[in-house]
């Protein structure tokens, strides 16, 4: 058909039959192209020919006559063989892609096209699941030195992968690492015992049983003590090569002294390959920091001695997450993405999606961070979006999700197996918090303003920050203390340089501050109170923070950060309304009872005037106690300086003994609060390096 195609348009052909040159072994669907034969076969077809050959590939045929088939990728291997038999200065390979890629675009959406490869880097990408170029290609290419070029039939002017023996060329600088390629569905075996132990011929053994029973495989290692090897191949084989293991070694089986092989299915291989990866230092601690950081565990590791190859056998669920998290390390010019599941939509929640709606193309364009949001859920509806959920709609588009259940939220996001995932709770929420320990342990980075986690139980409290801190797993919480102020983050560096904390001390609720602060007898104390409720200041119910409660818990968590054991009952509050106010039955009828209280209010405010001082409520944290009270504080006192919803804290250690360290700011409003949050979460992406 195509040489009439050919003749049809001037263009002379004939149509040559490739079983006629192509001699090969006789395994059908298989067969191996015996080189020298074909070689001199072809060669005297086209002594003399004046006419274009088309010839067919994939086929060829025995000694006497058999037809056979030369198997995957037999058609290119067809035209590697013509070539290389007739000295041709490149062969083109026309399919329906531009090239090689850097990764399966199937798996890995930023995938894109390598221009230049060394045949061995070929090789090794075909071998471990690139299915644009299959390994037999390449050899006889190789063998003559003949450039391969892979073209897009659809793409004409794209210049495609060239594949040859100067790959990039000594002076074109080029990555270490070319390309990553994956090959699923593989199983591995496992065989160990002390049988093996010094013992000469074992792996001679082993491999000829296999080969007994012609099972190819894929990759090998064995460790150092020789205790153990382990061996990939093709699903259908794991059984038998298993059989084959057992009906080697019965006597070592039967004795003891060697365990019986153990299958494990479900698994993949990923190649990491590139010839300058050789001379280029820290290239395996990248793909394995990359992997670890994503909670992906590596089963087998192989890497021949020439470097041009690092192996790794996965769970199989895990292979996409593992092939973006070494993409994205070696390819994408430092880009770092988050993918990110938020759940609370207040006004915390709420704002930081503004927020990340108007800042996140700057930080693509700019710093090449990328904040990609996979999932949002308030207390009634969730929804998820692997590709991503608009920040600026996501409120609308919770109107038609699912109902929310935060059990299922969690196994849904762990199910993904996205890449650099992080986790960012901006509830109230005590039954989100207790969820914190299986999305850490999943290697999920959780970032929270949400305070029950760190103030409730103390056993708990140790056991995530402890799993953080062991496995690198990050948890920050710098917002549950004084919003944006950086004093968690302080207290921990002055106890990782060693200096000890005596003493801290501070106004930490926003809302107390901003009624003591404007209690100077122009108004009833419970004219501000409303006043902080009117500024959104407080809670709905003004109570949930004139109770101390809030404070209390940010005074704990700060004497937790300085190695107290403390739990919550162990931190004294002085309460600030009489008992009245607390068993009102609403908001309105608690203000009721505070109008009761304004003369008691300001007869404390006016005796404490009298002396100069002024009142406020601070929170002390020394010598494994904390507590809370209402304190007259004189004219020079740090408390004093505050002004509107300002936090304090002022730090005594054994290097600040003379001069306390001060960390003063706004500790409340929501713009504040999301934003030390979204600093959070940008500090994630930041860590992925």
């Amino acid at each position: 058909l195509l040489a009439r195609i050919f003749r049809a348009r001037g263009v002379p052909a004939d149509y040559l039959d490739s079983r006629l040159v192509i001699k090969t072994d006789g395994a059908f669907g298989a067969a191996r192209v015996l080189g020298g034969e074909t070689e001199r076969l072809i060669r005297r077809h086209f002594e003399g020919c004046g006419v274009m050959q088309v010839a067919a590939g994939f086929i060829g045929s025995t000694l006497d006559g058999a037809a056979t088939t030369l198997g995957r990728g037999g058609s290119d291997l067809s035209a590697a063989v013509y070539a290389a038999a007739l000295g041709a200065r490149e062969i083109d390979i026309w399919t329906d892609v531009d090239g090689i890629m850097t990764a399966d675009p199937k798996l890995v959406k930023n995938a894109f096209t390598i221009e230049r490869l060394s045949y061995g880097e070929a090789m090794e990408l075909s071998h471990f699941g690139a299915k644009v170029l299959h390994a037999p290609t390449v050899q006889p290419a190789l063998d003559k030195n003949i450039p391969i070029r892979i073209r897009n039939t659809f793409n004409r002017g794209n210049g495609g992968t060239l594949i040859s023996s100067a790959g990039d060329g000594p002076d074109a600088g080029g990555m270490p690492v070319k390309g990553i390629s994956s090959m699923g569905n593989v199983t591995l075996v496992l065989v160990q015992g002390t049988g093996m132990v010094g013992v000469a011929g074992f792996s001679a053994r082993l491999f000829g049983a296999l080969s007994r029973e012609r099972i190819s495989v894929i990759l090998y290692t064995q460790a150092s003590s020789e205790y153990s090897i382990c061996f990939a191949v093709m699903p259908d084989d794991g059984e038998r090569a298993a059989a084959a293991v057992r009906a080697e070694f019965e006597r070592e089986i039967a004795s003891g002294s060697l365990d019986a092989p153990v299958v494990e299915r479900d698994k993949a291989v990923i190649a990491v390959v590139g010839s300058k990866m050789e001379s280029t230092a820290g290239i395996s601690g990248k793909v394995f920091y990359a992997l670890g950081r994503n909670g992906v565990n590596v089963d087998a590791i192989a890497q021949g001695s020439s470097e041009i190859n690092i192996s790794l056998v996965v769970a199989g669920k895990d292979v996409s997450k593992a092939l973006n998290s070494i993409h994205e390390a070696f390819f994408l010019s430092g880009t770092r993405s988050v993918n990110l599941f938020l759940v609370g939509l207040g006004l915390i929640g709420g704002t930081l999606l503004e927020q990340i709606a108007r800042q996140r193309e700057v930080l693509a364009e700019e710093y090449k961070i990328r904040i990609n949001i996979a999932g949002v859920a308030n207390s009634k509806a969730m929804i998820f979006d692997s590709g991503g959920v608009d920040p600026a709609r996501a409120r609308t588009l919770l109107e038609g999700g699912a109902p929310f259940n935060l059990a299922e939220f969690i196994g849904v996001m762990k199910a993904a197996n996205l890449p650099n995932t992080a986790f960012c709770d901006c509830t109230a929420s005590a039954e989100v918090a207790a969820g914190y320990e299986e999305i850490l342990r999943a290697s999920i980075p959780v970032v929270t303003p949400n305070k029950k986690a760190n103030s409730g139980a103390l056993d708990y409290y140790k056991r995530i920050t402890a799993h953080s801190r062991d496995w690198g797993i990050p948890y920050l919480y710098e917002v549950t203390v004084c919003a944006g102020l950086p004093v968690i983050s302080t207290l921990r560096d002055l106890h990782l340089s060693g200096d000890v904390v005596r003493r801290i001390e501070g106004v930490f609720s926003g809302t107390l501050s901003f009624i003591f602060n404007s209690f100077d007898g122009s108004k009833p104390f419970s004219a501000l109170v409303r006043e902080a409720k009117a500024k959104g200041y407080t809670e709905p119910d003004p109570r949930d923070d004139l109770n101390a409660m809030d404070a209390a818990r940010k005074a704990l968590i700060l004497a937790r950060e300085c190695g107290m054991p403390l739990e919550f009952s162990d931190v004294h509050i002085d309460p600030i309304l009489p008992e009245a106010c607390f068993q009102a039955k609403s908001v309105e009828a608690f203000f009721t009872e505070l109008e009761k209280s304004d003369a008691e209010f300001e007869s404390r405010r006016a005796e404490a005037a009298a002396a100069g001082k002024a009142l406020r409520y601070v929170a002390v944290v020394e010598a494994g106690s904390a507590r809370l009270a209402l304190r007259a504080e004189a004219e020079g006192s740090p408390f004093r300086s505050l002004v509107d919803a300002d936090n304090i804290v002022v730090i005594a250690s054994d290097r600040y003994a003379k001069l306390p360290m001060v960390v003063k700011g706004p500790g409340a409003g929501a713009g504040v609060t999301a934003g030390a949050v979204f600093a959070d979460i940008v500090r994630i992406a930041r860590t992925l390096v």
